[in-house]
């Protein structure tokens, strides 16, 4: 590339140095010195001297794809868990050595400094963590791709935790700004909602269409870079923000009516206030999608405007643009690129459902029924009227289809219709999704086997080349490298540091299985990892945690599928145990649980209040001690995880068969030497298939033998009479023993597990926990432990984000790497 006034490949070192930079930035953007900087002061300048660097690449970047006039994949996502984004970044572009070392100069700790960054509140579980991996995994793989999502101001909520409730804070996030995130004032799109349709013939005296009197709002675009590692590759994440027409009523101000004056914006500017809003409520139900619709109609115009740079038609837009939908959330896209094509572009249905249909690929993230999105159609026929009316068009057409292919058949039609009838008609988001796409994905084999026969079967007989998997995967960059520096520092220094790009060269920590010093390292790094999480939990908590128990560790989104409450009866049923017979000897537990339940989820809300009530209990009763505690660390995040996971020795996957789509915190755990206990569901049974059935400790019903139970009969009463341990366990949730000054507060619990138990605890329970017994006797043995927990770690690689991408890029979005090299 030439040098230019905008692009200038060579810097003097001297004014290109990043202490230069960091000193620059202190001075003349922070007005501070050496005297009156703060430790926040110096997080920011040390963050914008990496920004600099990041937007030199990010720049190259950009133009290289414009002038070969790459395919580019646009990731379209409702979440984005970035986590914090400046270590991961140093790591990324190798700068983490250097401002350790400028920093140490000025007297501080980069680590401390580091701690300083909030996590970006753009998402809540895994779906966001996954997207964030997949980015990271993009730009290293040297792929074109961007990320649209939204700027929430505010993330889902933070934690607190008041007398063993989980309490909602506001998250904002934003508070003292984002230095990683560059406004883009130019690209700002209008959104259009409400308003009707009014039909006409157009020139060529066909029927066309024109949505009118809408309210509109703004999408205003804040970017943020995402390096490759090892490579001069930054792509982006584009966030839309929320803006009014009109900033403020003057006439309203001037006639004394102030609040007024300032309503119409408040309310343009909900739309990317908060993460997930209660929808519960019919308003939370309208904010939800007007999110939806907002985000992918910005992202679509913005990818439009991208792809005319270099074309004058739509003849190839297809071959130059494909468009990734995560979840079920961004898939009123659909309608809205037909939309475009039929009423802007005064495309005909035949061409612009061939482009639409040829552009689209969907992943389906869940099995779980409620969580198979739809909508109201009256919602959908106030707020996005065209839409809807493309919907029912979409339908007319694909029903004709299956009619005249596949089937007559009334029942069958009514499944695979887009449009649930009833009282209150609902929009199928994912059978739109199915029918609109080229592409349709699992993300683990077991839930790519359940989409095809049980879900959606007559789809897949119908589309049986469009149904796919790709299983999951996870940066190793960020959850070992960055994650564990004392575990991947031992790796690196036995195997080389090539595994931070080529996970499978992990297997080689195998030929060391056999060395006495090594096996020790592995045990010492796991052992200091545990002492630094013993030593916040004690300054966070106030609870002291021995490091020579197990930390057996269940942290994620509280859902009653994922099934903390059976871990919970394992507690219980342990501290029975120690309580009976005190004498006995017994392998010391740490249980550590962490995870959100979403604010209106008043079961899951109500486990997290059984987790504090049995840790108070058990941590204050002498007669335990030290051979049994329980931690719930609020507030879980990406940063807490990174915190928690290499400390772990025992990873809680234990889930009911069959609900759970892949899971990724199993992956990370794995890769971090804890070892697995787990139900044969997601990820799990590809991970046991890794890892070797000798390295992983399952139990439980399979699959097919919940759907069998449910099918035929399930008596969840028959195991409470027939095991004592069990029985003692329920009976004592049904006589408040761990809470006795609210009586009945687990009577919910206590008569759904007898009466339901809709997601198989009962049934699970004696399998775990004969099976955690046997995870008690293995850890005895410190050697045997300490090489599964390698041979975990060594046998993880299959589970690499990078695996993963680099299947969607063959299998789906047919897109090739860049190759890209700045001249330094």
């Amino acid at each position: 590339m030439k040098d230019s006034l905008f692009f200038t490949d060579y810097e003097s070192p001297s004014s290109f140095s990043l202490k230069n930079q960091f000193a620059e930035h202190l001075e003349f953007l922070l007005v501070k010195n050496k005297e009156t900087a703060t430790d926040d002061d110096m997080y920011h300048s040390l963050s914008m001297s990496i920004r600099d660097r990041l937007v030199r690449k990010w720049l190259r970047t950009q133009h290289k794809y414009y002038q070969e006039d790459v395919k580019k994949v646009y990731y379209l996502s409702l979440e984005f868990l970035m986590g914090r984004i400046l270590g991961n970044s140093l790591i990324n572009m190798d700068y983490y050595e250097e401002c350790r070392e400028i920093l140490k100069k000025e007297g501080y700790i980069l680590e401390d400094i580091i701690e300083l960054e909030h996590d970006m509140g753009l998402g809540n579980g895994g779906l966001g963590r996954l997207a964030a991996c997949f980015l990271d995994s993009m730009a290293t793989l040297q792929l074109p791709a961007f990320g649209y999502g939204i700027r929430y101001e505010y993330g889902i909520f933070k934690q607190d935790i008041m007398n063993g409730r989980q309490v909602e804070q506001p998250d904002y996030w934003l508070k003292f700004g984002n230095p990683w995130e560059i406004v883009r004032r130019e690209l700002t799109y209008r959104v259009k909602f409400y308003g009707k349709v009014n039909s006409y013939l157009n020139k060529e005296g066909k029927l066309a269409f024109h949505w009118v009197d809408t309210e509109d709002v703004m999408a205003v675009a804040y970017d943020v870079p995402v390096p490759g590692y090892d490579n001069d590759i930054v792509n982006n994440l584009r966030l839309w923000s929320a803006k009014a027409t009109e900033e403020f009523s003057f006439n309203e101000f001037n006639s004394g009516n102030y609040v007024a004056a300032v309503e119409t914006k408040n309310i343009s500017e909900n739309i990317s206030k908060v993460l997930y809003p209660n929808d519960t409520y019919t308003e939370g139900k309208y904010l939800r999608l007007k999110q939806q619709y907002f985000f992918v109609s910005a992202s679509l115009q913005d990818i439009i405007r991208t792809y005319k740079l270099n074309h004058s038609d739509f003849s190839s837009f297809h071959e130059k643009v494909a468009i990734q939908l995560n979840d079920t959330h961004p898939v009123i896209a659909i309608p809205e690129l037909l939309r475009i094509l039929l009423d802007d572009e005064e495309m005909g249905w035949e061409k612009a459902w061939e482009i639409t249909t040829k552009t689209f690929g969907y992943t389906n993230h869940t099995v779980v029924p409620e969580a198979l999105e739809e909508w109201s159609v009256r919602i959908l026929e106030e707020l996005l009227p065209r839409h809807l009316q493309i919907i029912y068009e979409i339908n007319h057409r694909f029903l004709n289809y299956v009619r005249q292919v596949y089937t007559r058949d009334d029942a069958v039609i009514s499944k695979l219709s887009i449009i649930r009838e009833g009282n209150d008609k609902k929009v199928r988001m994912a059978n739109l999704a199915i029918v609109g796409s080229h592409s349709v994905n699992g993300v683990a084999e077991l839930h790519s086997n359940i989409l095809k026969k049980i879900i959606f079967p007559e789809f897949n007989e119908l589309y049986p080349k469009k149904f796919k998997n790709v299983t999951n995967g996870i940066t190793f960059r960020r959850w070992l490298r960055y994650a564990n520096p004392l575990l991947s520092n031992l790796i690196t220094e036995k195997i080389g540091k090539e595994w931070v790009k080529d996970a499978e060269e992990l297997r080689k920590l195998e030929d060391h299985l056999n060395e006495p010093d090594f096996i020790e390292s592995w045990a010492s790094s796991k052992e200091a990892n545990k002492m630094l999480l013993k030593e916040h939990i004690e300054s966070e908590l106030g609870i002291s945690v021995p490091v020579d128990s197990i930390f057996d560790v269940q942290i994620k989104r509280f859902h009653e599928y994922k099934r903390q409450l059976l871990n919970v009866l394992h507690i219980i049923t342990l501290y029975n145990r120690i309580k009976a017979n005190p004498g006995g000897d017994y392998v010391p537990r740490t249980f550590i649980f962490g995870g959100k339940a979403a604010p209106a989820y008043t079961a899951a809300k109500l486990i997290i209040k059984l987790i504090n009530d049995v840790g108070n209990t058990v941590n204050n009763d002498p007669v335990i001690g030290d051979r049994l505690k329980v931690v719930f660390i609020p507030n879980y995040s990406v940063t807490a995880a990174e915190r928690i996971m290499p400390a772990a020795d025992l990873s809680e996957q234990i889930s009911t068969a069959g609900l759970e789509a892949s899971g990724t915190g199993n992956m990370k755990f794995a890769l971090n030497g804890a070892l697995t206990i787990g139900t044969m569901d997601g990820a799990n049974i590809e991970i046991r298939k890794e890892v070797g059935k000798d390295n992983i400790f399952i139990f439980g019903l399979l699959s097919e033998e919940v759907h069998d139970l449910r099918v035929n009969g399930y008596d969840p009463k028959i195991y409470y009479n027939n095991d004592p341990e069990l029985r003692q366990v329920i009976d004592m949730l049904a006589k408040n023993y761990f809470n006795p000054t609210e009586p009945g507060i687990y009577h919910s619990i206590v008569s759904d597990l007898l009466d339901i138990d809709y997601y198989f605890l009962l049934a699970d329970y004696r399998d775990y926990v004969n099976t955690q017994d046997k995870v008690s006797e293995l850890y005895r043995n410190r050697v045997e432990w300490t090489k599964k927990s390698v041979i975990n770690c060594a046998r993880i690689g299959y589970f690499s984000s990078d695996r993963a991408i680099s299947e969607y890029a063959k299998k789906i979005w047919k897109v090739k790497p860049v190759n890209f090299k700045i001249d330094q």
